[in-house]
């Protein structure tokens, strides 16, 4: 049996490159564990919620939304960032839900975090579930555009795993609260 080398990469420089509404990016050169050095570049990002809402038949409450860097409109649940350091994931989540969707639960829990891009974002999102919706009135932000659609659990869950749904947070969402619940 071997020893577990020690995978750490140690930075031995920064450089930051860009700095933008949302994210910053700086380019690291670090020291491999074998000694030798590379270049890592990193975004990092405030971090963000999503929020998997069912009604009470079961159905998810999904947002479609242009998605600029694929050209295309994705189907997603709500979500959205943090807009301040140190803000309560667990609030923002009830926020960007009623926000996008009019949606207020009375049953809410967490769903545990993801990395969803770990070689070069930084971004952790936290991931809830949502149950016993009251609807309200909508409330997008004024950059916001999108369409609200109610899908069937069982249809969200075949769309996931067919490769149809291609949104990290939905589908890491979606198949873990297919374990959860057993739906």
């Amino acid at each position: 049996m071997s020893d577990k080398m020690d995978l750490t990469e140690r930075k031995l420089s920064r450089e930051d490159t860009f700095a933008g509404r949302i994210v910053t990016v700086h380019v690291d050169t670090v020291e491999l564990p074998g000694g030798r050095t590379a270049t890592r570049e990193v975004v990092d990002h405030p971090g963000g919620v999503a929020v998997l809402a069912l009604d009470g038949e079961n159905r998810v409450l999904t947002v479609t939304q242009y998605r600029y860097p694929f050209g295309r409109p994705l189907l997603e649940i709500p979500a959205g960032k943090l807009d301040h350091p140190g803000e309560d994931p667990y609030e923002a989540g009830l926020r960007e839900l009623r926000e996008e969707t009019g949606a207020v639960p009375g049953r809410y829990e967490s769903l545990g975090r993801i990395l969803p891009s770990p070689g070069c974002y930084g971004e952790i999102l936290h991931l809830y579930l949502a149950r016993d919706l009251k609807m309200e009135e909508q409330s997008l932000d004024e950059d916001e555009f999108l369409n609200v659609e109610r899908i069937p659990f069982g249809e969200m869950a075949r769309r996931c795993l067919d490769g149809e749904i291609e949104d990290a947070k939905t589908v890491a969402a979606v198949l873990k609260a297919k374990i959860l619940l057993n739906l």
